[in-house]
């Protein structure tokens, strides 16, 4: 090893000492090296951490990194006795070189980490964000509205020549290539858009974190550590990582809205029958809509217009969700809503009032039995051939579904029925305001009764334009302590254009 400055003493003794926590995955070693409270930092390609706790966690659920060696040390003075910048060139074992820039400070007679910055090898291919990815992987028309533009594709979608794979190592294993592209995708290629490549979903499509056990979690640069939102997650990931500007996937129960609201993206279901679903592996047709990720509403609107044409309809006065119905989302989120409320008030925006909907609870436990018999229905004689192949929040949702008889799904398809009315009676043309999910995105290490509670109360609020076949926008306007929060407007059916045309207004305003 090469070792380059004035190094003072037990410096590079305890750089070394660090490396080797680092290669046997050390957790209580590796969280002694960094300064204990909440000023560390440790930053990589995927996000920053801040706090020690905060490092530490993303220590434990991390795993380790393989046997690498450092081949080259450099420290710079900073100016002070106490502290050195180091720099360090390491070889891993699977090949490449890192680059790993610390800031140590002297605490008594031990040194530790104030700061990092990790620069690790780049992969050829991110396999928790893409399965396929080409340079292009398919080439757009030569000219359009969208000529420049990357495209990532749920692995959902058909693309000629590909298999769709819905997020199932072995369901891609048995699956036939596609002979045709799905009309959504080829009415962005025809824009001129590129796709980029085939990006990862959550198994079938069946839920709303992001956490996919035979590809791996599809990082959240937002929020490091956090999961990526489901079951679009890979589209959000290569949106949001800036590996695509625009990721095309589905929005049955929240799947568009909801990693768009974690990950601090504009994201669009469209109204329900709006967006061809020809040629895309569904989960519950009766829900199932198309839509598009983007980090901006310009790319957004250019998107849906490539698609849907020019055509809308006319919205009438903003309403806001009754705060009663919205008592789910936790402190921080109701805190940011009403600041952002207050905010589109005081720019003029909001002029319809405050409206009560059936209660949220209700929606959801009508929304989840019409939609798992659907399911069911769908992929349940695969699933059941294949016991092992999913993960097992995945396959409790699936056994739930198998146990939804003739006689549940009718009592939820006749509420459906009662409840679609009245939405549409209490919104008319109104667009509604609510948040986009009930908390900013959690912790992947969460234990399954938190992860699943964060779902339910999500599910609360995306449910009413699951069940009203309405089209749903989030914006990326609220930010709370933990990370992002999307702001949703459900508008009328066919308004889809409009909602980003208001939005894009609101946002100028809000500035």
């Amino acid at each position: 090893m090469l070792v380059v400055g004035d190094a003072p003493d037990g410096l590079v003794d305890s750089v070394i000492a660090y490396e080797a926590a680092l290669v046997a995955d050390d957790v209580d070693a590796l969280a002694s090296f960094f300064d204990p409270g909440a000023q560390s930092l440790r930053a990589d390609a995927t996000g920053l951490l801040v706090g020690s706790d905060a490092i530490t966690r993303f220590r434990g659920r991390r795993g380790g990194i393989g046997a690498r060696r450092i081949v080259e040390l450099r420290v710079l003075e900073t100016g002070a006795d106490e502290s050195r910048v180091v720099v360090t060139v390491n070889e891993p074992g699977s090949g490449g070189r890192g680059i790993v820039t610390q800031l140590w400070r002297l605490s008594g007679v031990v040194w530790r980490i104030a700061a990092a910055h990790v620069t690790a090898p780049a992969p050829a291919v991110d396999g928790r964000v893409w399965r396929v990815v080409g340079n292009p992987l398919v080439a757009g028309a030569k000219t359009g509205t969208l000529a420049g533009h990357t495209v990532a594709v749920k692995d959902l979608f058909a693309i000629e020549g590909q298999r769709v794979g819905v997020g199932v190592r072995v369901y891609l294993a048995e699956a036939s290539v596609e002979a045709r592209t799905a009309p959504a995708v080829q009415a962005l290629l025809d824009a001129g858009a590129d796709v980029r490549g085939i990006a990862q979903t959550d198994q079938f499509a069946y839920s709303l974190a992001g956490l996919n056990p035979d590809y791996g979690v599809p990082p959240n640069p937002r929020v490091p550590g956090g999961v990526p939102g489901g079951s679009s997650s890979g589209p959000a990931s290569a949106v949001a990582l800036g590996q695509a500007t625009i990721g095309i996937g589905t929005d049955t129960a929240g799947s568009i809205r909801v990693p768009a609201s974690y990950q601090g993206l504009w994201g669009l279901r469209t109204t329900h029958g709006a967006v061809s679903m020809e040629g895309l592996a569904p989960l519950a047709p009766r829900f199932d809509t198309v839509g598009w990720l983007t980090r901006d509403g310009e790319t957004l609107l250019a998107a849906a217009r490539a698609t849907l044409g020019d055509s809308t309809v006319p919205v009438a006065p903003v309403m806001l969700c009754d705060p009663l119905a919205v008592g789910g989302v936790d402190g921080a989120v109701s805190s940011e809503f009403e600041r952002i409320v207050a905010a589109l008030t005081a720019a003029g925006v909001r002029d319809g009032g405050t409206v009560s909907l059936p209660r949220l609870g209700d929606l959801v436990e009508i929304f989840r039995t019409a939609q798992s018999a659907e399911a069911w229905r769908i992929d349940g004689e695969w699933v059941r051939a294949h016991p092992g192949a999913l993960a097992p929040d995945i396959a409790a949702r699936f056994q739930w579904a198998s146990e939804v008889t003739p006689a549940r799904e009718a009592w939820a398809l006749a509420r459906i029925e009662e409840v679609r009315p009245a939405i549409v009676s209490a919104l008319g043309d109104a667009i509604l305001v609510l948040p986009t999910a009930a908390s900013a995105a959690p912790a992947i290490d969460a234990d399954s009764a938190s992860l699943e509670a964060a779902r339910q109360a999500t599910l609360g609020l995306t449910s009413i334009a699951g069940l009203s076949g309405r089209p749903a926008l989030s914006v990326p306007w609220m930010e709370t302590p933990a990370g992002p929060v999307g702001l949703c407007l459900v508008g009328p059916p066919g308004s889809d254009l409009r909602l980003i045309e208001m939005a894009l207004a609101w946002e100028k305003a809000l500035r």
